[in-house]
């Protein structure tokens, strides 16, 4: 039924364009000189939807990137990513039409996700950073405006399938006569607690690095030296390889703290104050404002955090989980007054996993979706058990000390209607949902002018009407 691997295109799409986002500037030039080199056109219109135009280095970049991660495409790519950014560009007119909108502090908790996914997949923030070969700062900005896209769309969908439901009699009917092979396989999944501590920076460490700082802004107001030259001898940002320059950002793509020192200034030859942000400290020298958009450069420096501040900061946990098993109080109640961990505390300490497949959140861990260091730990407890203090680096890049107590286990096993209704009631409800949104894509495309270039005219289509 080609409805239903519909939507596994559409996801498919959305995250190459997750990567596109991140390597989209790096992946152009490459692929620009490819054309260049074969003597071919370097870019051009291949499809109109409605008034939005897509371009032969979209497709290109996107079958690049794919290869690039290992992906393989079901059906022809040249084929199947055109259609699929065009099946995009459908659900953002129609979001626009409707008045569907995202909040900046949305985008800003989605990029934030998704950069801790992929840290936790390549291993870290400095492995990311090499891999990208860009910051993390560059990474933040360049994802920005896709992401939103992507929030847009998932709103659009969310809103053409809100009335849809399915009953228990239809649940049990769709799965009467399915083989077992058939039945969905439900992998093991953990409910992790987590309490973490951030070691204390020394006094000294940070007035070490605010004096470099005010050195860094003498020697280029004296005219000794140039802030890009100073950005890429020391700034410890991936943009230092620019002279530290960022690149037009909107406000709501850079650090609050960042964000509003940066719009600030007025006088390029004038260096800011010292700023604090969540990556460390920074001057900022600006280049040009555009409306709403900037362009500055910065150097960043971190301080470090001693080995002294990780032994003190472990030692300390190391007897809050002592306490704990001794039952002077609970792992919960631990991590609702103790824990530095915003993103768990209010939760008493239960961590929660942004399913991108779903868009759903879920406290159920698969080993593979838990932080590197927190799986190394909960592989050798039991459920109720609180494990040794550990380092980890946490959802703002910063090394903290942590324990971890695994409140559940369940194994691996096929699902069943007894124990796992709601599983197999999403497996019926998102075919149903996909049912509505096919027809849906269907009916838009006769009503949105569609132009495509000649040559993908004999595509063969997931949807039927964009050759008219």
């Amino acid at each position: 039924m080609k409805h239903i691997s519909a939507n596994r295109l559409i996801l498919s799409i959305a995250a190459v364009m997750l990567s596109l986002a991140v390597q989209a500037q790096d992946d152009k030039a490459t692929t620009e000189k490819s054309f260049a080199a074969s003597g071919n056109v370097v870019d051009e219109v291949i499809w109109v939807v409605g008034d939005e135009p897509i371009l032969r280095s979209d497709v290109e970049i996107a079958r690049y990137q794919a290869m690039r991660d290992g992906y393989r495409w079901d059906r022809d790519p040249d084929c199947a990513i055109p259609e699929q950014i065009a099946v995009q560009k459908l659900f953002l007119h129609q979001a626009a039409l409707d008045s569907i909108e995202v909040t900046e502090a949305e985008v800003t908790q989605e990029v934030d996700e998704r950069l801790n996914y992929l840290m936790n997949q390549v291993g870290g923030r400095e492995k990311l950073e090499e891999y990208q070969g860009k910051s993390l700062t560059e990474m933040r900005m360049e994802m920005h405006d896709d992401l939103k896209n992507q929030l847009i769309v998932q709103q659009m969908r969310r809103e053409l399938v809100k009335d849809i439901d399915v009953t228990p009699a239809e649940v049990r009917r769709y799965f009467k006569d399915l083989p077992q092979d058939s039945i969905p396989f439900v992998p093991t999944t953990v409910e992790v607690e987590i309490i973490t501590k951030q070691p204390k920076i020394a006094e000294d460490e940070i007035n070490r690095i605010k004096n470099d700082l005010r050195e860094y802004t003498e020697r280029v107001t004296s005219g000794q030296t140039s802030f890009a030259t100073l950005a890429r001898l020391y700034s410890e940002d991936g943009s230092s390889r620019n002279g530290g320059e960022l690149g037009f950002t909107p406000r709501a793509a850079l650090d609050p703290a960042f964000a509003s020192v940066a719009f600030n200034l007025t006088d390029p030859n004038k260096i800011s104050k010292i700023v604090e942000t969540e990556f460390g400290y920074h001057i900022i020298q600006l280049i040009e404002k555009r409306g709403e958009r900037i362009n500055v450069r910065h150097i960043l420096r971190k301080p470090k955090i001693s080995d002294e501040a990780i032994t003190d900061g472990k030692m300390r946990l190391d007897s809050l989980a002592t306490d704990i098993r001794n039952g002077k109080f609970t792992f919960e109640d631990a991590a609702t007054f103790i824990s530095d961990d915003k993103d768990t505390r209010n939760n008493h300490g239960l961590m929660a996993f942004f399913d991108q497949t779903t868009g759903s959140r879920t406290s159920k861990f698969r080993m593979q979706d838990l932080p590197t260091e927190v799986a190394v730990q909960v592989e050798k407890l039991q459920v109720g058990d609180v494990s040794a203090p550990f380092t980890m680096t946490d959802s703002r890049m910063k090394t903290v000390c942590a324990i971890v107590k695994l409140k559940n286990r369940t194994e691996s096993h096929r699902a069943t209607m007894a124990d796992d209704f709601q599983v197999m009631k999403e497996v019926v409800l998102n075919k149903k949902r996909e049912e509505h949104i096919h027809k849906w894509i269907v009916e838009k495309i006769k009503n949105t002018y569609v132009r495509v270039n000649d040559r993908y005219k004999d595509c063969d289509y997931e949807f039927e009407g964009w050759i008219k």
